[in-house]
């Protein structure tokens, strides 16, 4: 039991060392001799729990899409609330996981230009289509069936994620010409969600 206990937590270590590695630096930027250093390990070990960066970033990927990738789906088919009440919560999932991982959106941004065949793979090889097929079939039959406005999937994506990343991405930017002294970028996060649920409404509510 304690082998087992000690093992779970340095490949627990091994995938928090390489998933800060990878967001702040980029897959390719990051070497094995990196992960095993901010482990403070050796090769070898690294190599126990993982054969490949490959392998270590699908196990990093999946960490990060399935901290919140379950929570949009359920909230997307649950059908019993207002739609304004479901982005949101959704738009408060999303804050969570970037808030705390700041350079996740630029990380997603720069692996999709980098290798899309290597991001649509992961995604493949850990079954996470199951979530993105189920969020669309749902968005389908809600605007065929007259609930939501009809509007092509990708315009959807566009709208939301555009209005939701761009605070990340220009952090540094608002941080040195909006932020006034006495607020913080998280006071504009808050400020700011409003504006992406009325967007979005503005996009699918009928009437």
């Amino acid at each position: 039991m304690t082998t087992t206990n000690n093992n779970e937590d340095v490949e627990k270590k091994i995938v928090e060392a390489a998933k800060e590695l990878f967001i702040e630096n980029g897959f390719a930027e990051t070497s094995m001799s990196d992960i095993a250093a901010k482990v403070g390990i050796n090769r070898p070990v690294l190599h126990y729990y993982f054969r490949t960066k490959d392998k270590m970033f699908q196990a990093v990927f999946s960490n990060i899409i399935l901290s919140f990738i379950p929570r949009i789906h359920d909230i997307i088919i649950q059908q019993d609330k207002p739609v304004s009440e479901s982005i949101g919560e959704i738009v408060d999932a999303y804050y969570k996981v970037f808030t705390e991982n700041p350079c996740l959106p630029l990380f997603m941004v720069r692996e999709m230009h980098r290798d899309m065949d290597h991001l649509s793979t992961t995604i493949k090889e850990l079954r996470l289509e199951q979530y993105l097929h189920k969020i669309m079939d749902v968005l389908q039959e809600e605007m065929n069936g007259g609930r939501l406005k009809t509007v092509p999937l990708p315009f959807v994506f566009y709208t939301f994620y555009s209005a939701l990343t761009v605070p990340f991405l220009t952090k540094n930017l608002s941080a040195s010409f909006f932020l006034e002294k006495e607020d913080t970028f998280e006071d504009i996060l808050v400020q700011w969600k409003p504006y992406i649920v009325r967007q979005m409404e503005a996009l699918l509510v009928v009437g």
